[in-house]
């Protein structure tokens, strides 16, 4: 036990050395989640918008007043016809055209029926959509208020309500899936070029011949990733806490337990690859595409897997990423406990049971 002791110290002397590699593995989680929380954000704001006004009253001014008061818009300029409309989207200044009909306030007071365009550019649908969205829901909120304390026949009342994310936050999907991402990427590259160095530059040989079995040799190479890959674990918990104002709702001791297992995976899918390469830039193609494309295509982080072909929700199932991600989000976001998360987490621990056995067998016929 004291020469394993030893080998760890080695190894974490050796990984404190390297800068690059330290940066790489306490610098880039920082990046990643500046980058999400501020470049890459699914939030819409700050959209320029154009105001064709023919009604010229009290109502379309307060209401394009609201919508430049809201965080969302800021209204860029006012039109005075139909024809501008593609003008002003040929520009690529403007991303939505509000109409205001004549007689605006007029109809409203006297009918209670008013009609509002909204022109969006599609060139980007699904920001369009986003952008149709939340001028839809301005719009409502006056409505809402007009609509006071006064009945009106035959009216259907649809009451929206959303749950555990009511302000509809990005961050409260990006970083359970950056959580993902590094620690897939880091866990299993890390470890793997490590170790494949080692074959490279002959060390291992030399490491092999010590008193202390294969297996523990290896094994204490990837001790040090894991005390790192859960460091930065608490950094991108306290940068999404701090930072962007995310709560953790369910139990911090599970999730960092959880985090410690995903981290075992990630490492024991290290070591196999580490077990079938001989080549520092062949274990770096297969962590980065091999492991890195599948976790964003599969994990459910990018893409809803219920949307997919079934041939490919059936491979889905063997990404650990869209176990672990799936974990996260209910502890973080939903704040369920152990009950609810068991089930991924039996297959977690299973697929690093059976990664680490393939690579145990792998070593053991190779070094014998």
């Amino acid at each position: 036990m004291k020469i394993f002791i030893s080998f760890i110290r080695k190894e974490f002397w050796h990984v404190l050395r390297d800068r690059r590699s330290l940066l790489i593995l306490l610098g880039l989680p920082v990046i990643m989640m500046v980058l999400f929380g501020f470049a890459l954000s699914s939030e819409v704001k700050n959209s320029n918008v154009a105001i064709l006004d023919n009604a010229q009253d009290d109502a379309s001014r307060l209401l394009t007043d609201r919508l430049d008061q809201s965080q969302y818009f800021s209204v860029y300029q006012h039109i005075h016809s139909e024809k501008e409309i593609e003008q002003v989207f040929r520009q690529g200044k403007v991303r939505l055209v509000v109409i205001f009909p004549q007689n605006f306030q007029e109809r409203l007071a006297h009918t209670n029926q008013a009609q509002i365009r909204f022109v969006g550019d599609a060139s980007d649908p699904n920001t369009s959509n986003i952008i149709i969205n939340y001028a839809s829901s301005i719009i409502r909120d006056y409505q809402n208020e007009l609509m006071n304390n006064r009945k009106l026949p035959y009216t259907i009342e649809v009451e929206t309500r959303m749950l555990y994310n009511p302000q509809l936050k990005s961050s409260y999907n990006f970083v359970p899936g950056v959580m993902t991402l590094i620690l897939m990427l880091l866990g299993a590259m890390m470890t793997s070029v490590s170790i494949v160095k080692e074959k490279e530059t002959g060390t291992m040989e030399i490491l092999l011949v010590s008193p202390m079995k294969p297996l523990l040799v290896v094994l204490s190479k990837a001790v040090p990733y894991l005390v790192l890959c859960f460091m930065d674990v608490i950094i991108i918990l306290l940068l999404a806490v701090f930072l962007l104002d995310m709560p953790i709702r369910g139990s911090l001791p599970l999730l960092l337990a959880e985090s410690l297992l995903f981290i075992l995976t990630t490492l024991s899918l290290g070591l196999l690859v580490s077990s079938v390469v001989d080549s520092q830039q062949t274990a770096m193609f297969l962590s980065l595409v091999g492991f890195l494309m599948p976790a964003l295509v599969f994990s459910g982080f990018m893409f809803p897997i219920e949307n997919m072909p079934l041939p490919l929700r059936v491979i889905s199932n063997i990404v650990p990423t869209k176990w672990y991600y799936s974990i996260v989000r209910a502890i973080m976001v939903k704040g369920l406990g152990f009950s609810y998360v068991y089930k991924q987490t039996l297959i977690l621990l299973g697929m690093t049971v059976f990664f680490l056995a393939v690579a145990i067998k792998k070593f053991k016929i190779r070094l014998a």
